[in-house]
């Protein structure tokens, strides 16, 4: 049942206050799938390395809203054209962005569910709200899904500079205290403009933007990559693997009912239907949790001890190198496991792995980041910066890892 128009005021401690702007977007916030955010962490195990990181994909999702009112201001105070319509698709559309995340942020899409992204599942929320809304999300999802002929609609939504990218940035930097990633995104917004239908920086933001490439790159290695929470990761969604295998197996395994459906089920984009959706709206960061709990004490070794080293904070020794991890580094660990607590080269396989990160703060030629000089030129962030590492900050820097037990697991 829709509620009655309450605006309401968020206090929020990156912005101060919030302020909901009409109706729709109070009665979106107040549906159980939005409310569901409150209950998904935004930087997944990060809080395993920084303590604070404990705020949720809701806490993001109404900082965006909040970003992209300052944008619309901004825009319409330039002369840009932006119709109440396209202004409040444009806040559902943000406000609705992070929908489709699982637990635990990214675990889930490479465990739970089979190629189908949160950028695909956020979709299929709005379209199934959209309904229950009497259509009135339409023109959100045209530009959510970058299909609207104004591109720079759907350039606030989705770009290299875009409001997720400007509240996320500062607000993780926030609460895991690196304030390596703090960047004024205010300055940032109102720096902003629209020629010829796309995004433009004007000449005067150009070291803003500097600051908040560099500072990608830095929360990128610091935080989003920093290597205990990346081994966490890797445990979380090895070990979902595991209980579905189990599950599989026919092995009867402790979980709540919406991680039961799917744990048995194969869930790919294909068959992600009505009632998968409902299934999913009702699974979170707490079903995996006390999931956790129940399997630190089973029979099975691979999922118990991937439970314990999560809920305990006992986690595999990480290495960072350069090179590629050759073969022979990983049998010699995975012999010593078998060789200690009797398992086959399979289940080893579990505690003993490699794989690869790759960090690039900027991407040339897909959507760039230009900037306006008061001549009317346009220049893209690279070119027209003194600044000599954003050359070095379009290539990507790939890194190679290998985990294995510490002495005694």
């Amino acid at each position: 049942m829709l509620k009655t128009n309450k605006l309401k005021i968020f206090n929020d401690p990156i912005y101060g206050f919030i302020t909901i702007p009409n109706s729709v977007i109070f009665n979106l916030i107040e549906h159980n799938y939005f409310q569901r955010l409150r209950r998904i962490s935004q930087m997944g195990m990060s809080y395993l390395v920084y303590p604070g990181a404990h705020h949720t994909r809701f806490h993001h999702a109404i900082g965006c809203m909040h970003l992209m009112q300052k944008a619309v201001q901004t825009l319409r105070f330039k002369g840009v054209s932006i119709s109440n319509d396209e202004e409040n698709a444009l806040y559902i559309a943000i406000l609705l962005h992070d929908i489709g995340h699982g637990p635990f942020s990214h675990a889930m899409e490479h465990s739970i569910v089979n190629g189908i992204s949160h950028e695909q599942i956020s979709l299929l929320f709005m379209e199934d709200l959209n309904r229950e809304f009497n259509e009135s999300l339409t023109l959100a999802i045209t530009i959510f899904k970058g299909d609207y002929h104004r591109k720079f609609l759907c350039q606030l939504i989705s770009s290299q500079l875009d409001m997720d990218r400007a509240d996320y940035l500062k607000r993780d930097s926030f609460y895991t205290g690196v304030s390596e990633g703090n960047i004024n995104s205010e300055r940032l917004i109102t720096m902003l403009n629209v020629v010829d239908d796309a995004l433009v920086i004007e000449e005067k933001g150009i070291y803003s933007v500097e600051k908040f490439l560099v500072a990608r790159r830095l929360m990128y290695w610091q935080v989003y990559l920093h290597k205990t929470g990346l081994v966490a990761e890797q445990l979380l969604t090895r070990m979902l693997q595991r209980a579905k295998e189990l599950t599989k197996q026919g092995v009867e395994l402790d979980s709540s009912e919406p991680l039961t459906y799917f744990l048995k089920h194969d869930v790919s984009f294909d068959n992600f239907k009505s009632d998968e959706l409902k299934m999913f709206a009702r699974l979170d960061d707490y079903d995996i949790i006390s999931a956790m709990k129940a399997w630190q004490h089973h029979p099975d070794f691979v999922l118990s001890n991937l439970s314990e080293m999560i809920i305990n904070r006992h986690l595999l020794k990480i290495k960072i190198k350069k090179n590629s991890i050759k073969p022979k580094q990983l049998s010699k660990h995975i012999e010593n496991l078998k060789t200690e607590y009797r398992i086959s080269d399979y289940e080893a396989s579990y505690f003993v792995f490699s794989g690869s990160i790759s960090n690039q703060a900027y991407e040339q030629g897909t959507q760039d980041i230009n900037i306006l000089y008061k001549s009317g030129k346009i220049v893209d962030i690279v070119k027209a910066s003194d600044q000599l590492n954003l050359k070095a900050l379009t290539k990507p820097v790939t890194k190679y890892f290998i985990c294995y037990p510490k002495d005694k697991m």
